[in-house]
């Protein structure tokens, strides 16, 4: 395709892949006034019409589709991507450390005598830390359908307002009960940061760079493990009339609504209007991703793939592997602070303890995300299962071995399974076809990781402090147990892929070179599906080989895009 100096038309004009783009362009929407790619929607003019996104402008659209006819310039694209990098990046890690250090904040809380003033029972202090999980699981669903009716940056900006309000309002917490509605109130609205903070970033980024860009934010995780610790020492010091626990909530909730106002004002909501891009370049950072297709998206809900999805062993995988994950993370994001405490360290030695812990979780997770790119494909899910171990070895050392030294370096080898999370983040949408059971695959993670959390906090015995043993050993027996969860993942894909392609060597399947367009199938029901186990290297093109059955008549099956192999890269 030529290249070509684009000019942005004043006209829509007719175009055959005007329905291609706007399947993808309807990923991104914006809500500010004025918008020379707004649509004019018909309606009664409202407050609420005037809140929820707009879809793009039929002339955008028309632009889109006239500019995929030419070859983009590199030059342009590395510019505008560059200018992406500089305005998404640093607004997504600075809501991830709030939304850690928000949901951490009670554990801090712990070791400043929060049990004391409000006269918790022995096992008061563990449902405190799930009923922030049964407020998340319980709201999951309606916000995410609510991301589809309003902006995203300014629901998601919302939101992290309402954490900032509901933490400074526990602060005035005067009983258990007072304290319960509020922490599941708070869980409620930050059930909102994951789905979120991934759907920002699949507007804004192609797939290949979709997962370097997750765990590039994702590291703000232990960067927000260190901040929170840097603010309990801080904040522990301060010699006013109110309890020390009290300014934590106060302090951290007011920053965390300063940031949400900010973030609403100056971070746009799509790219295809935003003060900080040029037309042209808007409609670049769209065109750009026009090879990323890679399935029929399609909203039609089939029971034939809903069944299917429930006699899959992979969906009790997925399911198994997010509860194991999360077991421990439960446990250690509410009692992390006063297992530390109980090797002998006071109050504010046991803040500044926290910092070293977020600076290995850090260096882990960058020296995974350099090992993967480094090894061989075949390695990706091994790769997994390793980072996992040292956080195993952790655990032993923190239950069994003496002295301090030995127990705190345990504690820190903990921080390992973030690495683990970060090569997980592609598990599931590379290894399960159709719309429908990836839904379904999806919701069985996600149950997992919430009734991980919810479990975790109640294995820590309050008359097993400070050691708590039992709750040790149980984080650690649960790490293992995701290790050979990993596994037999691994086997299942390994083991499929083979019968496959043995078919096809058989002549049970043939190629058709014949490209098709691609439908909304199962990874069963697809002979050419692939399980992904690997770390692939990026491609710069998009190819699809179409399989087909001998006695099916040559009706096409759909295959997987090497565009969606491109996302585990």
């Amino acid at each position: 395709m030529p290249t070509s100096t684009f000019q942005v038309s004043q006209e829509a004009p007719d175009s055959p892949a005007l329905d291609v783009e706007k399947t993808e362009v309807e990923q991104v929407e914006n809500v500010l006034p004025r918008s020379p790619y707004q649509s004019k929607e018909p309606g009664p003019a409202s407050i609420l019409n005037w809140l929820q996104k707009k879809n793009p402008s039929p002339q955008f659209l028309a632009d889109v589709a006239k500019m995929n006819e030419t070859e983009l310039d590199p030059g342009k694209v590395k510019h505008v991507e560059r200018k992406i990098d500089l305005l998404i990046m640093p607004a997504l890690a600075i809501c991830y450390m709030f939304y850690y250090v928000d949901k951490t904040t009670l554990s801090y809380a712990a070791i400043f005598n929060i049990k004391e003033d409000l006269h918790l029972g022995s096992s008061d202090y563990s449902w405190l830390s799930s009923l922030f999980y049964f407020g998340w699981l319980g709201w999951a669903l309606p916000t995410n359908l609510l991301m589809q009716k309003f902006p995203l940056n300014k629901y998601l900006a919302f939101n992290i307002f309402l954490w900032g309000i509901l933490l400074m309002a526990q602060a005035a917490s005067r009983n258990f009960t007072e304290l319960a509605v509020l922490r599941v109130l708070s869980g409620a609205a930050e059930a909102t940061a994951d789905p979120a903070f991934v759907l920002i970033t699949g507007t804004w980024y192609t797939r290949t760079q979709q997962p370097s860009r997750i765990g590039y934010w994702y590291l703000a995780n232990g960067f927000g493990i260190a901040l929170g610790g840097l603010f309990g020492y801080g904040i522990g010091h301060i010699k006013g009339s109110l309890p020390s626990w009290k300014y934590e909530f106060l302090i951290i909730g007011a920053l965390c609504s300063v940031w949400a106002i900010f973030m609403a004002i100056f971070i746009p909501d799509s790219p295809y209007f935003s003060h900080w891009f040029t037309p042209e370049e808007r409609l670049i950072i769209v065109s750009r991703k026009r090879g990323d297709y890679n399935s029929t998206d399609t909203r039609e809900w089939k029971p034939a793939q809903v069944l299917e999805a429930f006699i899959d062993p992979k969906t009790y995988l997925f399911f198994l592997f997010g509860f194991t994950a999360n077991v421990p993370n439960g446990a250690t994001s509410n009692f992390g602070t006063l297992i530390v405490q109980g090797f002998g360290f006071d109050t504010f030695q046991t803040t500044l303890m926290q910092i070293p812990y977020g600076m290995v979780i850090v260096a882990f997770i960058l020296a995974a995300i350099f090992i993967n790119s480094k090894l061989p494909s075949g390695y990706r899910t091994l790769l997994m299962a390793l980072t996992n171990v040292p956080t195993v070895v952790g655990f032993a050392m923190v239950a069994w071995c003496k002295g301090t030294a030995p127990r705190l370096a345990g504690f820190w080898m903990t921080g390992a399974s973030n690495a683990t999370f970060v090569l997980g983040l592609s598990l599931l949408s590379g290894n399960v076809g159709g719309q429908s059971k990836k839904a379904i695959a999806s919701a069985a993670i996600f149950l997992g990781v919430a009734i991980g959390n919810i479990v975790g906090p109640f294995l820590f015995k309050t008359s097993e402090a400070p050691t708590y043993y039992t709750g040790v050993v149980g984080c650690l027996v649960s790490r293992a147990l995701e290790i050979v969860v990993i596994l037999v993942l691994r086997v299942m894909f390994i083991m499929s892929n083979r019968r496959r392609d043995r078919a096809v060597a058989e002549g049970r399947i043939r190629s058709n070179d014949q490209f098709t367009e691609l439908e909304d199938i199962t990874d069963w029901k697809n002979p050419a599906f692939r399980y992904v186990t690997v770390n692939l290297i990026t491609c710069s093109c998009v190819t699809v080989c179409i399989l087909t059955y001998p006695d099916s008549s040559n009706s096409p099956i759909d295959v997987v895009e090497m565009a969606l192999l491109k996302l585990l890269c």
